[in-house]
């Protein structure tokens, strides 16, 4: 196991930055062994929503889109452990073999939450499918990873790496150019959350795709997989026919956004999720 954290101190930088967020809200953790879950609760009554973010987010990152779910539903926002957040941060060598699978189950469980709607973004995506929990009805899978390698040109990885080596907020606004459409711009305090992470932690790569029994398990299940039209990780007409040969379903293309999908329309998204689980 090991710290996405460079430090203690940096560890703590993190948590103050989250903490001050979701003050407000009703917080809950999940003690799964040697694993600590934290869960941010938004709304009154059971659970009956659960958001998993992608890498290097979490609740105090998601607040904008957890709201707009939580207009109809309860939701509960799953900080991943071995991401940055108010979760352990210890995470293994390999994590994408089952491991943040099984802590969902776990978080879920905690809860008591019965019939839910699994919500993921991203990485959160893949572990949403990989979560073999009966406590899930529903998945509605964003910008998911997993079903294919996310793709990075060379001016993509270029300011990646300007981002993690030397990180300032001209460096992190520039590499969310490519997270957005044309003319989008990410929300500041997620422009402020990932110079920070690029200070003080240590970035995961991107999920490798999930095993062929994961999809199987899924085919037929209520389910729904969307991607935003100018999304440069995970371009439509390469996802498309990946999702396609998985899951036998047609992929929802999102106008106007890319891969902060859920940032750039989070009640469109939001829209989505009420029309799986009422159908």
């Amino acid at each position: 196991m090991r710290s996405l954290y460079k430090s203690r101190a940096d560890r703590e930088v993190v948590a103050r930055w989250c903490r001050e967020r979701v003050t407000g809200h009703e917080t809950r953790t999940a003690e799964l062994g040697d694993v600590r879950v934290h869960l941010t609760v938004i709304g009154e009554g059971p659970v009956e929503t659960v958001l998993v973010p992608g890498t290097n987010f979490n609740a105090a990152t998601s607040l904008r889109f957890a709201a707009a779910l939580a207009e109809c539903r309860t939701v509960a926002v799953v900080d991943l452990p071995g991401q940055p957040g108010l979760s352990s941060g210890r995470r293994p060598r390999a994590p994408h073999r089952g491991w943040y699978a099984a802590a969902l189950s776990g978080a879920l469980d905690a809860l008591d939450a019965r019939g839910v709607t699994a919500v993921g973004h991203s990485l959160g995506a893949a572990v949403v499918a990989a979560c073999e929990s009966d406590r899930i009805a529903a998945r509605a899978l964003i910008s998911p990873a997993g079903f294919t390698t996310l793709r990075l040109d060379a001016r993509m990885m270029a300011r990646s790496t300007a981002w993690l080596l030397a990180p300032s907020p001209e460096r992190t606004r520039a590499m969310l150019a490519d997270f957005t459409a044309p003319g989008n711009t990410a929300p500041d305090e997620i422009a402020d959350w990932l110079t920070l992470t690029a200070v003080h932690c240590r970035s995961t790569l991107a999920p490798p795709p999930l095993p062929d029994a994961v999809f199987r398990r899924l085919r037929g299940t209520p389910l729904a997989v969307a991607v935003g039209e100018h999304d440069r990780f995970l371009p439509p007409a390469r996802l498309a026919p990946a999702v396609r040969a998985a899951l036998g379903v047609e992929l929802r293309v999102l106008p106007g956004v890319g891969h902060l999908a859920v940032d750039e329309e989070p009640e469109t998204i939001a829209a989505l999720v009420g029309s799986l689980r009422e159908g």
